[in-house]
This record gives structure tokens, C-alpha cells and sequence, in this order.
């Protein structure tokens, strides 16, 4: 069987791929110029495909591989690249930083996908196929969210899943850092956060409701450097990373290591060992209230993101409805009912971040109840998103039976277990349109674009990690940066061959024709978040 050309194989598919005749050779002979501002992309190209080319490509003002920045290139905005492939030299060109780094991993793609390994790779001829390629993204987000803080990962790990983010051209890494099971993030005025909320003393097993329990202790934090190393390795690969504190729900962490923060201060809370939706929730008295503002001065100078999330879904009102500050802070405020907390609450916490000149992000639950200035993240439903469109939020498209990578890729009583009541196979990963055609102008003009979530309940190693992910992430990326592509007649034989490149890169993904395994024991019962 013919393997598919290259440009068939390039995952997402470019713009425009015109292919010529010959290839361009790298070899030791090859040499790299950079103009001014390049650098940063010269030295990634090195790093990457080191490993296993064990080419230096060093630095020369007459180098046959060129790296160049031209601002006058504004068709290729921020994140563009146009890629020119002869048989005597490679130019690589862009408007912004971003759009090289783009264009490095073009270059990875259409070498042989050995150029992946990280190891060397012996008798490979590193071929890349003459070619012109113009090359614009659809959508600026293109994001992916890993939930460290149900299961924690190192943060090497954290760095290699940034690393296949930006093989895809993905350039968001939402980092989920807090919920009712851990705290992943230190403040340096509160170190209970990770002291006692960083640790569990056992996990669920299963989904929520489930009766049975693993036993064993579960935990860990990053230090700030850590983080720090985090966003610089991101940064160098063109990816952003945007934290996510959660509040006033999904705190009992917080609130096991402080419990005044709480709304009843004299109880004392484990960090939950449960999975779904804990009803313990941030006190809303200026103590709280304080405390989220403490730590977010904190993430934000650890984290330069533009953007900072702090959650804002799944909080019930039961503990405001029973708590006499809470009844306090209605009266002052002149509130009629509990749930009117939540907006007074996400109205100040929204107000702090944008005081600094950063924009909040929420989880939509509606679409309508977010305050204004809130990027709207919408999950629920994609109507939500359109709702939320036309009240002027900026939105990013995460429709869980779309997008939720903790769901199951099929029916097949072998699959792993996920969370239960529905399949998000690679079909509808793929089929997921940031910006409906039925959808305004005006309405479309406000989505930022797309990102895909793993809640980490059931994945608790990388490997677990990287087999919900892949090749579903593929499916997103292509969707978010390239638009509509024919499922069988594009992206499918597109998609195969990208597998190898997976395979190089040493990635436990799921096969797209997997075999038929036992039967997985674990019942499904659990909300979608």
C-alpha cells in the first residue's frame, strides 16, 4: 500500500499546500540563518530534532535553512507561518514569534517520522518534500485542560503534554491546579493549601456514588519553580498556559487545610476522597473573599497568561442559605436570594483579576449568568455559547459530548473506564464547530475558538492520560486550526499516518481500529463534571 504524500499526512491540515518537485535534504552540512527576533525558533528546531537526528544545525549567515520575522507579513497574523521547501534551502517565515515556532513543527511533520524519537535514529535520510505552504489558523484558542488536581503529575510530565500539544499546533494548556480533591498550587501566605490540602487519604473507585475506595494515600504539589519551568517550557513551544483556581465551589481542599473560610468555621473537613460534586463552598465574608485575592496575586505572578480561570460552575447554595454571614452579606448588598451570592461573588473576584489587567474566565452553565468582562466557557450545551455571544462575552467552545476527553471513545464493553451516559468517539471531537454556520456574524466574531478537557478521575497515569487524549486531541486540533475537513475523505487518511508520528514519540494512544479487550469492570454513574 502507498503511504499518503505529505501533505496528506499534516495534522492539522495547512491552509495552502502546494507541492513541487524534489526534497531538501538536512544533513551535517546544513546550517541555520536567523534574522533578527528568530532565535528563540532556531533553538527549538535544534532541540527537537537533535535527539534523533543528532544534526547540529548550526548558526551561518549563508545557512540554506533560513528563519525569518517580517511584520509586513500581516495575512499571517499572529500566529501564521508561510513555509517555502527547495532542494536547496528551506525559508521559514512569519509576522509574530508564534508563527515560526507554528512552522518548526510543520518542518517535524514532514520530515520521516523517526525525526519524532528520542533517541538517535540510525541510516534515516531526513528528506523534507519541496513544497509552498501558507499556513493561518481558523481560531486563537486552541486549547486542551489537564486536570492535575484529582490526579496529580509531575511536572516533567506536565512539560511532555505541552510538548504534544504544540506538535498539533494546540496552543492553550488550561492547567486545572484546585478542587475539592487536592490543591496543587502553593501561596506562599497559606501553606496548609498544599501542606494539608495537597493530600487525599484515599480515592473512589469508579464513578461518583461509588461505594468502593482504593485505600491508598494520594498527593502532591508543585513548587513555584516548577510552575515557573512550566510556563517557560510552554512559552518556547508557543503555548500559553492558563491557570484554573477554583471557587466558590469545588474548594473543600481549601477548606480542609482553613476552615474559617468556610461557612461554618468551627467544622473540621478531610480533602475529599469522593469524585462529583461536593456541596461545601467558600464563605462569602471578607475573609474569603480576601483569601481568593491573595492567591490570585500569586498566580499571576507566577502565570503571565492573559487569562486566568476561576471556575464558577457546580456551586450549590445550600451552606448560604443556612449561614448567617451569608445573610448578612444579602442584607448589605441587598440581595433577595442566595444565588444571587454566586454573581456578587464572581463580580468581585472578576473585578480584581481585570483591575490587573488580566481577563477572567468562568465555566458557563447558561450562557446568561456570568458577569461582564468574563471570557464564557461553555460546556452544557452550544446554544449556552451563543447565548453568552450575544451578551459581548468572548467564548471558548467545550461542549462535554464534544470536548470531554473522560468520557468513553466508544460502546465497546472493552473500553476503559470513563465517566457514564454518553460515548465522545473521534467522530464527534471532529465534528465540533467553534462557530456554527447558522450562527450571526456578530455572534461567531466573539468565540476565541475551542479546547477539549480531561478530568482525570479516571486517568490517573500517563499513559491512561495520553490514551483518552490521542488521537481525540488530533481531531479537535485540526478542527480548531484548519475548519471543515471531509471525516473520510480528509482527515481519517490524514490521521492514520500522523499515528506513526505518535508512535515515534513513544504516545499510548488509542489505536483507531482497536481490538475488542475484556470486559472493563467499572459501573458508570457520574455527572458530566
Amino acid at each position: 500500500m502507498t503511504a499518503p504524500r505529505a501533505e496528506s499526512a499534516l495534522v492539522p491540515k495547512p491552509s495552502r499546500y502546494s507541492p513541487r518537485p524534489g526534497h531538501f535534504t538536512l544533513d551535517a552540512g546544513t546550517t541555520v540563518r536567523t534574522a533578527p527576533g528568530a532565535e528563540p525558533a532556531a533553538s527549538l528546531l535544534r532541540s527537537l530534532l537533535a535527539p534523533a537526528t543528532g544534526l547540529p544545525l548550526r548558526p551561518s549567515a549563508t545557512g540554506n535553512l533560513v528563519l525569518a520575522l517580517d511584520p509586513q507579513l500581516t495575512g499571517l497574523g499572529a500566529e501564521g507561518y508561510g513555509l517555502t521547501i527547495g532542494p536547496s534551502g528551506v525559508l521559514l517565515r512569519a509576522a509574530q514569534p508564534d508563527g515560526l515556532l507554528h512552522g518548526i513543527q510543520t518542518i517535524r511533520q514532514l520530515l520521516p517520522p523517526e525525526a519524532l524519537s528520542a533517541k538517535p535514529q540510525r541510516g534515516v535520510t531526513w528528506r523534507l518534500p519541496c513544497a509552498e505552504i501558507t499556513d493561518v489558523p481558523r481560531h486563537s484558542w486552541r486549547g486542551a485542560m489537564l486536570d492535575v488536581a484529582r490526579h496529580f503529575q509531575p511536572a516533567s510530565y506536565v512539560r511532555r503534554y505541552v510538548d504534544l500539544l504544540a506538535l498539533h499546533k494546540l496552543n492553550v494548556l488550561q492547567l486545572h491546579l484546585t478542587d475539592d480533591q487536592g490543591w496543587r498550587m502553593p501561596v506562599a501566605a497559606y501553606p496548609r493549601l498544599t501542606g494539608i490540602g495537597g493530600h487525599r487519604a484515599r480515592s473512589m473507585v469508579g464513578p461518583a456514588g461509588s461505594t468502593t475506595y482504593d485505600g491508598t494515600p494520594h498527593g502532591g504539589s508543585y513548587t513555584r519553580d516548577e510552575l515557573a519551568g512550566i510556563v517557560a517550557h510552554a512559552a518556547e513551544r508557543g503555548v500559553t498556559v492558563v491557570p484554573e483556581i477554583e471557587m466558590p465551589g469545588h474548594v473543600r481542599a481549601a477548606l480542609a487545610a482553613y476552615p474559617e473560610l468556610g461557612n461554618d468555621p468551627g467544622r473540621r473537613l478531610d480533602v475529599w476522597t469522593d469524585w462529583g460534586v461536593c456541596d461545601t463552598v467558600l464563605g462569602v465574608h471578607d475573609a474569603a473573599v480576601d483569601f481568593c485575592r491573595t492567591v490570585l496575586d500569586e498566580v499571576m505572578e507566577v502565570f503571565p497568561s492573559p487569562y486566568v480561570h476561576v471556575g464558577g460552575d457546580e456551586c450549590p447554595t445550600g451552606e448560604w442559605e443556612r449561614s448567617p454571614a451569608a445573610r448578612r452579606r444579602m442584607a448589605a448588598e441587598q440581595l433577595t436570594h442566595p444565588r444571587e451570592l454566586h454573581h456578587w461573588f464572581m463580580s468581585r473576584i472578576g473585578e480584581h483579576l481585570q483591575s490587573r489587567g488580566r481577563r477572567p474566565v468562568g465555566w458557563a452553565e447558561t450562557g446568561t449568568a456570568l458577569p461582564p468582562g468574563f471570557t464564557a466557557m461553555t460546556w452544557r450545551d452550544p446554544e449556552h455559547g451563543r447565548a453568552a455571544a450575544r451578551r459581548g462575552h468572548q467564548v471558548v467552545m467545550a461542549h462535554y459530548l464534544a470536548t470531554y476527553l473522560d468520557y468513553a471513545q466508544s460502546a465497546d464493553p472493552g473500553e476503559p473506564p470513563g465517566q457514564p451516559g454518553a460515548v465522545v468517539d473521534l467522530r464527534a471531537v471532529h465534528a465540533h464547530d467553534p462557530a456554527p454556520s447558522d450562527w450571526d456574524p456578530e455572534e461567531a466574531s466573539q468565540v476565541l475558538g475551542a479546547q477539549a478537557q480531561l478530568w482525570t478521575e479516571f486517568a490517573a497515569t500517563p499513559d491512561q492520560i495520553e490514551y483518552r487524549s490521542f488521537p481525540r486531541l488530533c481531531a479537535l486540533a485540526d478542527r480548531a486550526w484548519s475548519g471543515e475537513t471531509s471525516w473520510t475523505g480528509d482527515f481519517l487518511p490524514r490521521l492514520r499516518t500522523h499515528t506513526t508520528r505518535l508512535d515515534a514519540l513513544g504516545v499510548r494512544h488509542r489505536p483507531l481500529t482497536p481490538p475488542r479487550l475484556p470486559l472493563a469492570a467499572a459501573a458508570r454513574t457520574a455527572p458530566p463534571r
